[in-house]
């Protein structure tokens, strides 16, 4: 029984220290805050920016095609029955101008941001997957898929440093 006992202490000894030198041997784990990185990222910002003047733009515009259907409503009061059904029939069509303008100012400012956050995401990928490589990392996780991660491991600061230098550099 004390061989048995010998033996198997010997056994979980010799796997346990060849379990820690084969993890040491694969590689290093880290994890990246993508939603941090993508905040803090400065391309992100200024398009931000960037797309704000252009829903302002839009905004300006809207309120002028409001203000036309506004000074039709007050031209209307003043008119002839026969008059005023046609101009009832202006402001129609110009209300259902009105409409389109928002579906289409609506729809152009969502793909535009979709676009770029879906480029602006691709060169995240690129830029970790490259540093990962370039630093021996197995592994580079995404935070939102940690339960834990000890704040040695995450390399988010290092990550939006990158991105910053190479986009200043454009």
């Amino acid at each position: 029984m004390k061989k048995f006992l010998s033996v198997t202490l010997i056994g979980l000894f010799l796997l346990s220290v060849s379990g820690m030198s084969l993890a040491q041997t694969e590689g290093k784990v880290g994890f990246v805050d993508l939603s941090k990185a993508f905040d803090e990222y400065q391309k992100t910002k200024d398009f931000d920016r960037e797309l704000e003047k252009k829903g302002d733009a839009k905004q300006a515009q809207r309120e002028n095609l409001v203000k036309e259907i506004r000074k039709m409503r007050e031209e209307i009061e003043l008119m002839n029955d026969k008059a005023r059904e046609k101009k009832e029939q202006d402001i129609e069509a110009k209300i259902k101008v009105l409409q389109e303008f928002d579906q289409d100012a609506k729809a152009m400012l969502t793909k535009e941001r979709d676009d770029m956050v879906r480029d602006i995401l691709k060169e995240m990928n690129d830029v970790i997957q490259e540093y990962g490589e370039n630093n021996g990392y197995s592994i580079i996780l995404n935070d939102r898929v940690l339960l834990y991660g000890n704040a040695a491991l995450d390399l988010s600061g290092e990550i939006i440093k990158i991105l910053n230098n190479r986009y200043n550099k454009k």
